[in-house]
């Protein structure tokens, strides 16, 4: 018997919707229903193996329905605007597919479905209805079945006329009587007042329709019942009409144009789902799609492998652009981090040159030196901060690079984490570059002259060009600099400090047998549980499926409850700050003694850096055990010193800045305490009466506005109630008036055009603002407050990096920048040099950039990190 799989696209695409996060491309446009209608359509394809496959939607037009009944689905939500935009895509897709869409102005799908599938049954055809919407069920029949989607989209139960009857006691057909009498409120139908769905199965089952019910009403049991059901008889017989799919809609319809007959564009959905950047999809086409015509012809390049072909080729570039990747190996650490192979195009022509057969020859790097080192010769690259640090070993500083298109993608689009060439070349000019490790590298690299194009004018576009050429195109030099340069440690430092955590680690665990009065698996959340719950008796605050919640919020909430609380999560604190900073610094001490931190400049959505293989950025100093690390990085040279250059409340005097508060203006020119400042507003008392508490919860008030935060969180933080809290805040943006419209504007801002700026014009896109859903649209209102501000903190921090390090080798100084904490630059200083140091390091953080306030900088030193903060 042939199948016809039929699509509710209306149902399908709802659910889909509300499965899935808000996806969104870089251009904004919102995705995750689309996706998961795709993958739900493909999957079911694949498992029926339809020989004909047809979609309905509906259509705005009112439909017979809403004509006999004018509040038929009122009060119905509106379609968010995010979904509504994904019809018209999922359509196109479903061309691409060869499947046919029947609509029709006047009916609902259901209908279309509904006549579909008792044609094509007519016809000895075994129907398949993939729905969301359980309207369908009175649909199904030996040989329609309904495959009802549920959790999502991808897992689904498979109705037909006997598993109605088996579940639910009734026929198929009989379900719309339960409907009638039950009433709908996603539809608006009434049915009769006082029927549930218990009572309406019953009657039905006993019954068997509305009609045979309301003629042995009297028969039926209950004054109430019985009184509505004579009363509401009409509204029952009409509901029902209401809910009944009709069957007979007039569709012009022919079997033989809706065979399957794997006419799909194959090439045209492989571009659509690479502008909607769904590579998943793209590979679930298979490895069979024409190639275009430009893909199809191969890419021309030549091998260079000899001094002399090298030295012919770079006599020839002395002049022009080149666009030029590299190849790079044992990336681990630094020195064992080498180039193997570039990939350069010029004027059109490709090359590939084995850097590695080059290395031992002195004359060749000298040449490949001054070819790096020449200013009229302008390079393009791709993520090529790794290939600055691999040939700055090699005694080369590359300049003229004019354009970095990984780091101008992370400028359009900061929420992707990964910008590979492969992705912007799908993403840019829906191409898929295939082919062995050496043609798919040189095809990536012929490629990147497109996506410099399409990428340097997307940046002038969002008016971007200072933020890139001059701040983090530069960077990139900078941070190859603290690269190659790392951090020394002290290793006998560490050694010790390793048996100290032991020490602290083992008698800690002592406490916390001593509290529980038996030993246990601290680390087993399963015993822990037990020993809290159960054997002290404290109160449970969350349960998972295997059992009891330890997490830190839980045992946050429980500290004042019993002493082993602060035991355990001081435990834990020291046992990963053992394991990742102890342990998990010793194995990546490099052979110099250092530690050259991995700097990440295309990876947060914030536009702040992040640094791995170690994470320096991130050592967790609330205990003194954890600030202990620090004195194990010491200086590089002996009678050499490390600076600390610390912004002081940078993000505070950004706000400021752009909310252009006067209030909170004034109190930081005039060199006040911002937080006793605060204090005395919000608490209505004078600056001298300020006390420690009151300027402790002034100062939650002050970051938590800067984050966004909302009176509950605010209440959590301090332990207070939330009217006392939403008190704080209230009068806070009475004191300070224009922050609190900066905020309202901001949200407005983010809402109309999908993004926020900082102070340089760093785009953050926050799709979250728009959801109809609260929750999501409330962190994307907190994200909208807190990224100008926090995005503005780091052009700031890397606009004086960039001015630090210059002024460093323009005065040809020997004391370098190492290190970058958020908003912390640390210097290894020659001693000699340290006062004009110190006083150029603070001039250039503190004049960076011009804000209505100033910026403030406190300079520390010391002869390790410990003691310089």
């Amino acid at each position: 018997m042939e199948r016809l799989l039929i699509i509710d696209g209306n149902s399908l695409m709802n659910r889909a919707f509300y499965a899935l996060p808000l996806l969104s491309t870089s251009e904004g446009i919102y995705t995750n229903a689309v996706y998961g209608f795709t993958n739900m359509l493909l999957k079911v394809k694949d498992e029926i193996k339809p020989n004909y496959i047809v979609a309905s939607f509906d259509r705005k037009a009112p439909t017979f329905r809403h004509v006999e009944y004018e509040d038929y689905k009122a009060g119905r939500k509106k379609m968010p605007p995010e979904l509504a935009e994904q019809f018209p895509i999922v359509k196109e897709m479903l061309s691409l597919f060869d499947i046919n869409i029947y609509e029709l102005d006047g009916f609902e799908a259901d209908d279309i479905i509904g006549t579909l599938a008792k044609y094509a049954e007519r016809n000895n055809i075994e129907i398949y209805i993939v729905t969301g919407d359980r309207d369908a069920l009175q649909l199904a029949s030996d040989n329609i079945k309904i495959i009802f989607t549920k959790k999502g989209v991808t897992e689904k139960e498979i109705y037909d006329k006997k598993r109605m009857i088996d579940e639910y006691g009734v026929t198929p057909a009989q379900f719309i009587d339960v409907k009638g009498l039950m009433g709908d409120k996603s539809d608006n139908i009434p049915g009769v007042p006082g029927i549930g769905e218990k009572t309406a199965y019953k009657l039905i089952q006993t019954y068997g329709s509305i009609e045979e019910v309301l003629k042995n009403v009297e028969d039926i049991s209950g004054k109430k019942l019985k009184e509505n059901l004579i009363g509401y008889s009409d509204q029952a017989i009409f509901s029902k009409r209401l809910a009944t799919i009709k069957t007979d809609v007039p569709l012009e319809f022919n079997l033989e144009e809706i065979r399957s007959k794997d006419n799909l564009d194959k090439q045209g959905l492989k571009k659509l789902f690479l502008k909607l950047q769904m590579k998943s999809l793209v590979e679930k086409l298979g490895n069979d799609i024409e190639e275009d015509k430009q893909e199809e012809s191969p890419i021309d390049f030549k091998y260079i492998d000899d001094e002399e072909t090298l030295k012919t080729l770079i006599g020839t570039i002395n002049q022009g652009s080149i666009f030029i990747t590299f190849k790079l190996k044992n990336i681990e650490l630094y020195s064992t981090l080498s180039i193997q192979t570039i990939y350069l195009t010029y004027e059109d022509k490709n090359y590939i040159i084995s850097f590695e057969k080059f290395l031992e020859n002195k004359e060749v790097v000298k040449i490949l030196k001054d070819f790096f080192e020449n200013d009229n010769v302008k390079k393009v690259g791709h993520d090529i901060k790794n290939s600055l640090t691999a040939l700055r070993k090699l005694g080369i500083d590359l300049r003229g690079l004019v354009f970095d298109t990984a780091i101008a993608a992370y400028l359009i689009d900061s929420s992707k984490g990964a910008y590979s060439l492969v992705t912007l070349i799908n993403e840019y000019i829906g191409q898929d570059p295939k082919g062995n490790e050496e043609e798919l590298n040189i095809k990536l690299n012929f490629y990147l002259k497109d996506i410099y194009r399409l990428l340097e004018k997307k940046i002038e576009e969002a008016d971007m060009s200072t933020l890139f050429y001059e701040v983090e195109l530069p960077l990139t030099e900078v941070l190859s600099s603290m690269e190659e340069l790392g951090f020394k440690v002290n290793k006998d430092m560490l050694d010790e400090l390793s048996e100290k955590f032991k020490s602290e680690i083992n008698k800690t665990q002592s406490e916390i047998y001593a509290l529980s009065d038996e030993e246990f698996n601290i680390n087993s959340p399963k015993q822990l549980g037990k020993i809290l719950f159960e054997k002290l008796d404290l109160p449970v605050v969350k349960k998972t499926k295997t059992g009891y919640s330890t997490n830190v919020e839980v045992l946050e909430k429980l500290q004042d409850k019993h002493p082993i609380i602060s035991k355990i999560i001081y435990y834990r604190q020291i046992t990963k700050l053992f394991s990742t900073y102890i342990e998990g610094l010793k194995s990546v001490i490099d052979k110099d003694g250092c530690i050259h931190s991995n700097f990440n400049q295309t990876v947060t959505t914030t536009g702040r850096l992040s640094s791995t293989e170690p994470n320096l950025q991130n050592i967790p100093i609330k205990y003194e055990m954890g600030r202990e690390i620090r004195k194990v990085f010491i200086s590089r040279e002996m009678d050499n010193v490390i600076l600390s250059a610390d912004y002081s409340q940078i993000e505070l005097r950004v706000l400021a800045h752009i909310a252009e508060d006067q209030n909170m203006i004034d109190a930081f020119k005039h060199d006040l305490d911002i937080h006793t400042k605060t204090a005395s507003e919000v608490f209505k008392v004078p600056l001298e009466d300020v006390t420690s508490l009151m300027r402790s919860r002034a100062k939650a008030v002050n970051f938590g506005i800067v984050y966004g935060i909302s009176d509950f969180s605010l209440a959590q933080d301090l332990n207070i109630t939330k009217k006392e809290a939403k008190e704080y805040m209230d009068i806070y943006f009475e004191r300070y008036p224009k922050i609190k419209e900066y905020m309202d504007k901001v949200i407005e801002t983010a809402k109309n055009s999908g993004y926020v700026t900082t102070t340089l014009n760093r785009r953050r896109f926050i799709p979250e603002v728009t959801s109809s859903n609260k929750i999501v649209k409330a962190l994307g209102e907190r994200l909208a407050m807190n990224a100008p501000i926090q995005g503005s903190a780091a052009d700031i921090i890397k606009i004086a990096m960039v001015h630090v390090y210059n002024q460093l080798r323009t005065r040809k100084l020997k004391s370098k920048l190492i290190l970058q904490v958020h908003d912390e630059l640390i210097l290894d200083v020659v001693q000699e040099e340290l006062e004009e140091v110190k006083s150029m390091v603070k001039e250039q953080m503190e004049n960076v950039i011009n804000l209505q306030v100033p910026l403030e900088v406190d300079v520390n030193i010391g002869k390790t990190w410990y003691e310089a903060k």
